[in-house]
């Protein structure tokens, strides 16, 4: 009988004894990300593959997603910001076949070879297209305030500079601003195998309040969180997002919010904001800060640029700003 006890006080005290906790899983290795095309076609990921092809009726995005793998979309009328008459967009996935790509699905085929795409069933292929923003390279008007023009950062917190003479993203203003009109052009880098927010993040923080996302979202939905999207705000109007590799440009028109006398808002801060020429965001009232900035509530108080950093080298040129 003490035998049984002690083997039942045993087996009781190891039910109730804690579990040992299982070693953490292995956090993945970030997916590899490139700055040139020479870097990426001698990774094996070759971004020519990928980018805007158009004809006088249709447009199309093909996105590199790493590995040989790649999504054909395509919009009626043209590209986004260029024809596209927004009806529901056509999406193929596809693969790398030899020195091209081949997408097909259960309707229809297209091959994709030197920046010719070729569907089955249309007549005219749709040719390779690299657009530039209209205001890409804009001069700063007379009384702007440059803040970089690729001479030096002193105009920021510990900005720096990186070997290609451009600013690197997680850096802020020393000057604060109220109302203004600021430029500033981006680059993202190349990341196929990097998905959603993993994706180039970065974001431009007007005031360290509101930000205007900064993320790879090309060929993607066009949401808040994404390329041109006020976060937690407002989506853009179109996805203006061109393809990783390519200069892009912001161009912002911003009315700070008004308070009353004992520091209530009686008016919401509006902006508008044009992303690579087109206009995404029309006099928008901004319903308040977003998360991720310095400031997280909205006060009569000035704030400054801030340019996120979130571990992906996205870098900044050509930023200035006309205050009003």
């Amino acid at each position: 009988m003490r035998l049984l006890a002690l083997l039942l006080a045993t087996s009781l005290f190891a039910a109730d004894a804690p579990k040992a906790k299982a070693p953490a899983a292995p956090k993945p290795p970030e997916p590899p990300v490139y700055l040139t095309e020479k870097e990426a076609t001698e990774a094996g990921e070759d971004p020519r593959l990928q980018g805007e092809f158009a004809n006088a009726k249709m447009g199309a995005h093909v996105i590199s997603l790493g590995k040989g793998e790649y999504r054909l979309i395509l919009f009626k009328g043209g590209l986004p910001g260029a024809g596209w008459d927004g009806t529901p967009k056509i999406e193929v996935e596809g693969k790398r076949d030899g020195e091209g790509v081949l997408f097909q699905d259960s309707i229809d085929s297209a091959t994709l070879t030197d920046g010719v795409l070729k569907i089955k069933s249309m007549p005219v292929a749709l040719k390779r297209t690299i657009r530039h923003s209209p205001s890409e390279g804009l001069a700063a008007p007379k009384g702007a305030t440059i803040l970089f023009d690729g001479k030096n950062a002193d105009a920021f917190v510990d900005g720096k500079i990186d070997p290609r003479g451009f600013l690197e993203a997680n850096t802020k203003t020393k000057q604060a601003f109220t109302d203004f009109t600021l430029h500033l052009e981006f680059f993202l880098p190349f990341k196929p195998l990097g998905r959603g927010q993993g994706r180039a993040n970065s974001g431009l923080y007007l005031q360290h309040r509101y930000e205007v996302q900064v993320l790879d979202s090309f060929g993607l939905k066009g949401l808040d969180n994404e390329c041109g999207g006020i976060y937690k705000n407002a989506a853009p109007k179109v996805n203006m997002c061109f393809p990783p590799l390519q200069w892009q440009t912001y161009d912002v028109e911003f009315t700070a919010a008004k308070f009353d006398q004992d520091g209530k808002k009686t008016t919401n801060a509006v902006v508008s904001v044009r992303h690579n020429g087109v206009l995404v965001h029309d006099s928008l009232e901004l319903k308040g800060a977003t998360p991720g900035g310095a400031f997280k509530t909205e006060v009569p108080a000035p704030g400054p640029f801030y340019l996120q950093g979130h571990g992906n080298p996205v870098v900044y040129r050509n930023v200035w700003v006309v205050a009003k």
